[in-house]
């Protein structure tokens, strides 16, 4: 009997040892995973100094980091959440949300959130993370589409230099390429269009032109129409290249940084880039090389502009949820906002953080972009459900080629109504 009471106990205590082992350790300490989008080195930095500092000073609620990429987040997510392998703490995009938040794997932050924080994000922002009656995210970096210009070549040409009071618009920006171009001789473009990623180009520089392109009706569901408006933007893009050929059509194809070398050797005088690509620009740039950056050019919608802001959500699953928001009020303080926002040369949602004096400086174009941070506003396509699908499916090769001239704008305009509408309605079914 004592035998067998012994040996009772030693598996007793070896089944316990494995289950300890297989939760981790049971000392009280809640653990958070934290998976995070940063790539570029100074964003990472900062990233991951903040998890340091705020372990640090909470030992009872410990954060790991996890390394996400931007170029598989979304199934990443979509496979994790399934799985309910899904992170506590998730860095993703505005426009990659509505499915994950009409699906239920994303936590509802409006009783989570702390008011310092809610107040010092502005109500616009805030719209890029809210479907239905929830908010999804927080939405605490954003980023401009900016004119990048060589400095010289735009000055020797006698062109009006636009400045965020008073930008060009899009018929005196056609007219304009068309003069530096003249100027600058065979072989060489006023502007270098880089749209590998077309559609998030044409729909947030479509904004200043008016242009929604995405409608929701009374019952709620959302609708494509391509009106004139819609098209002023991919029109004036189509006409630089296939009309006044002041854009080269070899660059459509490209992404931003292709796009850079040309740029250094004075073979473009612009090209319309998101705002954090001044950093490269900056470790790139041969020395004496000269740039400045300007505004993106407007409409009849005004210096307005559509931006999905990079978010930070809360996964439905997660066990820890007023852990993970008590994380967030600390990682989205002002002055943590400021460091992230310089880390990632983007532009913080923060009201105070956007104060921030070296955020209004003129060197490296950060005044510009400051200036035009207070008129983006929420991208045509934040809350449609169906989107990726639409924008991978129909919008992309739309409307790559009818910058390339495969297509005319007829054509343009029957596919994203027609065939997508057909793609958003599978999403839209009761």
């Amino acid at each position: 009997m004592r035998r067998l009471l012994a040996l009772i106990a030693l598996l007793t205590l070896l089944l316990t040892g494995c289950t300890a082992s297989d939760d981790g350790p049971d000392d009280g300490v809640v653990r958070l995973r934290f998976q995070s989008l940063a790539w570029q080195k100074e964003s990472v930095d900062a990233n991951r100094q903040l998890v340091k500092e705020w372990n640090a000073a909470h030992p009872g609620v410990q954060v790991e980091y996890v390394q996400g990429s931007w170029d598989s987040v979304h199934d990443q997510l979509l496979t994790s959440f399934e799985g309910g392998e899904a992170p506590d703490i998730i860095h993703d995009a505005s426009d990659d949300l509505a499915d994950f938040a009409y699906g239920g794997h994303l936590a509802d932050l409006r009783p989570l959130l702390p008011e310092r924080l809610r107040a010092d994000i502005p109500a616009r922002s805030w719209e890029t993370t809210t479907f239905g009656e929830g908010v999804y995210g927080v939405p605490f970096l954003q980023e401009p589409r900016v004119l990048i210009a060589n400095r010289r070549i735009l000055e020797s040409s006698g062109v009006r230099v636009p400045t965020p009071a008073k930008p060009w618009t899009w018929t005196e920006f056609r007219q304009i390429a068309q003069d530096l171009t003249r100027t600058m001789g065979p072989g060489r473009y006023a502007v270098a269009w880089p749209l590998k990623e077309p559609v998030s180009v044409s729909l947030n520089l479509g904004v200043s032109a008016g242009g929604r392109l995405f409608y929701r009706g009374p019952d709620g569901r959302v609708t494509v129409d391509f009106t004139e408006a819609d098209g002023i933007v991919p029109g004036t893009v189509h006409d630089q290249v296939a009309t006044d050929r002041t854009a080269p059509r070899t660059t459509l194809g490209s992404g931003g940084s292709d796009t850079l070398p040309g740029f250094f050797a004075g073979k473009y005088a612009m090209v319309p880039l998101g705002f954090a690509y001044r950093q490269q620009i900056v470790q790139q740039a041969p020395e004496g090389f000269e740039w400045t950056v300007l505004p993106a050019p407007v409409g009849s919608g005004g210096t307005a502009q559509g931006v999905s802001p990079q978010t930070l959500s809360i996964a439905e699953d997660s066990p820890h949820k007023k852990e993970a928001a008590e994380f967030l009020d600390f990682f989205l303080r002002p002055a943590n906002m400021v460091r992230l926002a310089r880390g990632d040369w983007m532009l913080p949602t923060g009201t105070a953080a956007l104060a921030d004096p070296s955020l209004h400086t003129a060197r490296d174009g950060w005044a510009t972009g400051a200036a035009v941070a207070e008129h983006l506003r929420p991208a045509p396509a934040q809350s449609v459900r169906g989107y990726p699908e639409w924008k991978d499916k129909v919008a992309t090769p739309a409307f790559q080629e009818y910058y390339s001239g495969a297509i005319d704008g007829t054509e343009l305009c029957r596919r994203l109504v027609e065939d997508g509408n057909r793609v958003l309605a599978r999403y839209q079914r009761r």
